[in-house]
């Protein structure tokens, strides 16, 4: 455990204050996929965040306000039965009680959340909320926690309570990030190494404005289908806890005895944490002509072989690569919708919002939003 008290609970007087605390949603430059593998991934912090403002109550009772929804929501810590609800509310819920799961006896709080993460856009507004929320409550309550644990916790309460069965990387990198830094990140260990990332260059995110029903089902499902794959090499390569473990080798030897869905799966893993490693490898170099050809060959990879893009995704990938001045284009975050990242030369920006806008729009008939981001720090109380 990475637990780090700060002492006893706060004074009277001290604990009246109303204090706001945010947390950053991500983008993800490369490495979709593979974090629930215990692989590499290499997402930013984005410089859009969910805001949590709490004050202490004297009870064990926490009331959420969300702007978004304007919806006001209560519930009891000692309640001994919690179930989700497939409500927004889940969220908050669920980090509470992970953290009293995890020994952290929580003050009851009043809550008031406002998120500027798009919702359903792959830039993991839940990981935002989840974030915001633990360190409002926790701070609330006169405690702190390690920001790898917070991590973790916040993870759990998304895996167990939510029912999404989502990796550590949306977490880790709501509470690690760094301005104007990408993290190259081993989900195992959950070592990192800091990437700066290039000033010539602009993190270009498009919104395709479409999130295809079932997603979470599907996503779940490729995650049962990797277990499998695990499952097979598992029994006969001792070594092998997760996919992490296979090599491109091994996966050619057993490509006849595994199914063939099961055969693509852990072939796009599998390469997915090769091109993630020679990405860091050419940002460091400032290679970014071979770094956008890596988020090209994930895109590809992500579209056939795990099969989570979807059309509208490939449409918005086909209109950036058009246009001068893109090093790369790639669906981010869980699929099915959602999200692309593209590297953009500076000078190329602007041409490049108004031409793909403009061609989306014309196909779809649906106006994307198109957002221009930096590298943002990760969580922390924010004052006034």
């Amino acid at each position: 455990m990475h637990v780090a008290y700060t002492g006893e609970a706060k004074t009277e007087s001290s604990s009246q204050d109303t204090r706001v605390f945010r947390a950053p949603g991500r983008v993800n430059l490369i490495g979709e996929h593979t974090d629930y593998n215990d692989g590499f991934v290499m997402p930013a912090a984005i410089d859009f965040s969910t805001w949590v403002t709490v004050e202490p109550r004297d009870d064990r009772r926490v009331s959420v306000f969300s702007e978004n929804f304007s919806e006001e929501i209560e519930f009891n810590l000692d309640d001994s039965s919690p179930t989700a609800r497939g409500h927004w509310s889940d969220y908050v819920r669920g980090v509470a009680i992970i953290l009293e799961q995890a020994g952290q006896r929580l003050r009851g709080a009043t809550l008031r959340i406002r998120g500027e993460v798009p919702i359903g856009s792959g830039l993991s507004s839940s990981a935002a909320i989840e974030v915001a929320t633990a360190r409002a409550l926790l701070e609330n309550s006169g405690l702190s926690l390690d920001q790898v644990e917070l991590a973790r916790l916040c993870q759990r309460a998304e895996n167990e309570f939510v029912g999404m069965r989502c990796g550590i990387m949306d977490q880790f990198i709501s509470c690690c990030g760094q301005k104007g830094i990408a993290l190259l990140l081993d989900c195992r260990s959950l070592s990192y190494k800091l990437l700066p990332l290039p000033e010539g260059a602009r993190l270009v995110i498009c919104n395709t404005m479409v999130r295809h029903a079932l997603a979470t089902g599907k996503y779940n499902a490729r995650r049962a289908e990797c277990e499998a794959g695990v499952r097979h090499f598992g029994g006969i390569l001792p070594d092998v806890r997760a996919l992490r473990d296979v090599t491109k080798a091994d996966l050619e030897l057993q490509e006849k005895r595994l199914p063939e869905v099961i055969q693509r799966r852990c072939r796009h893993v599998i390469t997915e944490n090769a091109r993630v490693l020679e990405a860091g490898v050419s940002l460091e170099k400032g290679d970014l002509e071979r770094f956008g050809e890596l988020m090209n060959e994930s895109h590809e990879s992500l579209r056939n072989d795990y099969e989570v893009s979807c059309a509208e995704l490939d449409l918005m990938v086909q209109l950036a690569r058009r246009v001068d001045g893109v090093f790369g284009a790639r669906m981010t975050g869980g699929g099915f919708g959602g999200c692309t990242i593209n590297l953009v030369k500076v000078e190329n920006v602007d041409e490049f919002q108004r031409a793909v806008a403009q061609g989306y729009e014309q196909a779809t008939g649906l106006a994307p939003e198109i957002y221009v981001c930096s590298a943002a720090a990760g969580a922390e109380e924010v004052i006034a």
